[in-house]
Order: C-alpha cells, then sequence, then structure tokens
C-alpha cells in the first residue's frame, strides 16, 4: 500500500498520553484502524493496554465504568461519547458459539490480535501512528477482502455471529469474502440457529442499513445464513408474475430493496418482504396467475418473522403496516374518503416509509420511478391531511353536544359526534362551528 498517514483526534491522544506517561502500552484497536485507513469516519473507538481494570481505574477516577468479566473499561467523554479500552486478553471456550467462558489476561499486543475475528480488525495504531500488523491485514485491506485470523472454520466456531459480521462489513466498506472464509460460512451456516435473535437482528439490520443492503441480502442467501434467518424470502425463487413484472418474486424483492431509499432498516426488511406471500397464495399459471390477498397473508407471515427476531413493539408494527396497506391504489377517481382511509391504516407518521415502499416497488418491477397519477396522489395526501381527520378535529365537542341537548356525559354524545364526523367527512366545507352547532339541535328529537 501507498504510504499511509493515521490522523488520531485530540481526544483518544489525551486518553493515550495518560497510559504513556504511566509507562503503560495503549493502542487502537479494531474497526477504527481500520475506518482511520480507509478514510472513513470512525464511529466506535475502541483501545487494548497492558494495564488492568484496576490500574485504570486509578489512572481514571471518574467519568469511568468497567466490566469485571471481560476487562472492558469505558471513559466517558463529552456528549456522553464513549471509549472502551481493554486489556490485553485471551479468549477459550466459546461453549455457547457467542460468548469465551473462559478469559484471562494476555501478555502482549500480538496475543490480543490473534484473539480477533477478522485481520482487517487486528491491526493496531499507538499514539505516534505506527501500525502493528501481524496477520496481514494491510494487504487484505489492499486487495479489500475480509479473512479470518487464523482457521475460519474456528473462528465461527468460537463465535457464530462472525459470519453474519462478515458479511455486514463487507457491505458497508465495500470488500468481498475471502474465498476460504465464505467456504467456511457455507459450511457452518447452521451454526446462526445458535445466536441470541436479538443479536441476528441487530446485524441483520446493519446488513440492511449498509450501502448496499441487497448484495448483503444476496450474500446471506448464497451462504446459506438466510435460509437459516428468514427461509420464507427463498419460496420466491423462481415463482413466475405476470404483467408489468419482469422478475420473479425474490429477484424483484431484492430489486426492490436495491432501489428503496429510506434508511430506515424496517421498511427496507419491509420491502424486502412485501411479496413474501406470493408463493403462498399463488394460483394459476402464467397470465392467468393470481395473488390474491397476498398482501394479507404476506403481513401475517411478516409478523411472525418480527417475532422470532424479537423485534420491539414499534418495529413490529411498522413491519405489519407496510407490509399490510402496500397495495393500495392511486386512482385519480378515488374519494378523499378513501385517501383519508389509506392514511389511517398506514399512520400519519408512516407515510413517507410506504411511499418509500411503494417507489422501491415500482422500480423493482422493472417501472418507471413515477407516473403522473402517483404524483397526483402524493399531492393528495398532503392536501387530505389538511382536512378534518377525526373525530377531535370538528369544530366543536362534547361540551357543546351535552349543553345544547341538555343531556350529561354518555353514549349518546359520542354517537353524536360520530355521525357530525361522518357528514364532515363526506363535505369537508360543514366543519364550522355555527354549521355544526345547528346540526347538533337536529338530534334533540332522537
Amino acid at each position: 500500500m501507498s504510504k499511509i498517514d493515521i490522523q488520531i483526534p485530540d481526544k483518544i491522544k489525551k486518553i493515550m498520553k495518560v497510559f504513556t506517561d504511566a509507562s503503560g502500552e495503549i493502542y487502537v484497536v479494531g474497526g477504527a484502524v481500520r475506518d482511520m485507513i480507509l478514510g472513513r469516519e470512525v464511529k466506535d473507538w475502541d483501545l487494548t493496554t497492558n494495564f488492568t481494570p484496576e490500574k485504570m481505574q486509578e489512572l481514571f477516577p471518574k467519568n469511568s465504568f468497567y466490566n469485571n468479566d471481560f476487562g472492558t473499561f469505558s471513559i466517558v467523554l463529552k456528549k456522553k461519547e464513549i471509549v472502551e479500552v481493554t486489556t490485553f486478553r485471551t479468549e477459550q471456550d466459546y461453549e455457547d458459539k457467542r460468548h469465551p467462558s473462559k478469559v484471562e489476561w494476555g501478555k502482549s499486543l500480538e496475543e490480543d490480535c490473534q484473539r480477533r475475528d477478522f485481520t482487517i480488525n487486528a491491526l493496531a495504531v499507538d499514539s505516534s501512528g505506527k501500525i502493528y500488523d501481524y496477520y496481514e491485514g494491510l494487504a487484505d485491506i489492499e486487495k479489500k477482502e475480509i479473512r479470518t485470523v487464523g482457521k475460519a472454520d474456528e473462528r465461527f466456531g468460537e463465535d457464530a455471529l462472525r459470519m453474519m459480521r462478515a458479511i455486514r462489513i463487507a457491505g458497508q466498506i465495500g470488500f468481498t469474502l475471502e474465498e476460504e472464509t465464505f467456504k467456511s460460512i457455507v459450511k457452518n451456516s447452521k451454526l446462526i440457529k445458535e445466536i441470541a435473535a436479538e443479536r441476528v437482528k441487530s446485524e441483520l439490520f446493519k446488513i440492511l442499513s449498509s450501502d448496499s443492503p441487497a448484495d448483503g441480502v444476496r450474500l446471506l442467501r448464497n451462504s446459506g445464513l438466510l435460509k437459516e434467518i428468514i427461509p420464507e424470502l427463498l419460496e420466491g425463487v423462481g415463482v413466475s408474475q405476470k404483467g408489468h413484472h419482469i422478475y420473479d418474486v425474490w429477484e424483484h424483492s431484492i430489486r426492490a430493496l436495491e432501489n428503496c431509499e429510506s434508511k430506515n432498516p424496517v421498511t427496507r426488511l419491509a420491502t424486502l418482504l412485501h411479496d413474501v406471500a406470493k408463493p403462498v397464495v399463488a394460483k394459476g399459471e402464467g397470465e392467468e396467475r393470481t395473488f390474491h390477498n397476498h398482501e394479507v397473508v404476506g403481513s401475517r407471515i411478516a409478523s411472525k418473522i418480527g417475532k422470532r427476531l424479537k423485534f420491539s413493539r414499534e418495529e413490529s408494527e411498522l413491519l405489519f403496516k407496510l407490509v399490510r396497506w402496500h397495495m393500495f391504489t392511486v386512482e385519480e377517481t378515488q374519494t378523499d374518503k378513501a385517501v383519508r382511509r389509506f392514511i389511517r391504516n398506514v399512520g400519519v407518521e408512516n407515510i413517507d416509509e410506504m411511499i418509500a415502499l411503494r417507489r422501491s416497488d415500482r422500480l423493482g418491477s422493472g417501472s418507471k420511478e413515477t407516473s403522473w397519477r402517483w404524483e397526483l396522489f402524493k399531492k393528495r395526501i398532503v392536501e387530505v391531511q389538511k382536512l378534518p381527520f377525526s373525530v377531535k378535529d370538528l369544530k366543536v365537542n362534547g361540551k357543546d353536544v351535552m349543553e345544547i341537548l341538555k343531556i350529561k356525559p354518555s353514549r349518546k354524545v359520542g354517537e353524536v359526534l360520530d355521525e357530525l364526523f361522518k357528514e364532515v367527512e363526506e363535505d369537508a366545507s360543514l366543519n364550522k362551528r355555527e354549521i355544526l352547532l345547528e346540526k347538533i339541535k337536529e338530534y334533540k328529537e332522537n
């Protein structure tokens, strides 16, 4: 590689100086070194040292804390930014395919780097900018390859989540997987089932949030990991579609994801899953093939996937809504009431996400990005939201009903307001206080 200019920010240099002034060893390690070499923004700073957590506590008595089990000492900077410093260590006996059951303090930087996952993450740099490369990580950066430190089978056997991490890093920095590393993932893909669902979801979301999410999902499929994580998606392989669709369900879904403008990983997953039920509901062949209610069945499948991957309630709701309601019509003849119904179903807060999914769906089908009907519909969504949307938008309230009808709080009050809203929903011009007050009087007889 050409000469590498490492620029460690002052906030990190200040921390490192505290260690060197105390005659300690201290190095920036892992992804931070890799990203500095690649000229990428460093989001997480990890350091390693020969000092024990107890010694670090003496050096940083304030704004710090540490984990006794794994020796990770955390220094809290301004704006609550955390810099983690870990004592040199060795790890053994990964009984759960994720966490080492035995951790011992290491004696050297080289020993510490030996336990790391990939060569490009096993680089270290001291405060002077000198790079330490024990496993040819610089050469792999030059080749733009991701390769495990040591034997791939051993690394993935220790921590099966590393298989997804390899794919995630590849998507984030535009690298490919070294041949033997990829073969090992294929061989060990079933081990991912032993990893906690929350951890799998975290890595999946990072893959979906990368600049090349479709490439990441293709790698998940080719490596066998997708079959273990979301096997439902593979049912779409080879399932042809009719009309404007020029790809099978799988390829259409991948190309839709490729064109998704939203950065929200749930929206990107919904884009990937929006037609997941087509293989289930398909009837007929060729131009006669139909996929009736695939959005209804698909939303149930998406919910099961979200539950399996331990989604939060908010994530599950968004995933369900986007898959369930993605088949909305954009015909210019539909009423304002129909547009309002669509907005209620999706949720005002989710409109932009649904628009992103629908755009992706169009492009993933081989259609144009937009049409005059589509542009008109987007304008109508904006305009309709200015109209009364629920009973609370009426220019009168329950107190007005009780005063005019001389009644106490009761079901009758709500019924009157509901009837008034029905009229306003049909004709927004009726939502004037004087008009509605007169209309309330009409209920005196009832």
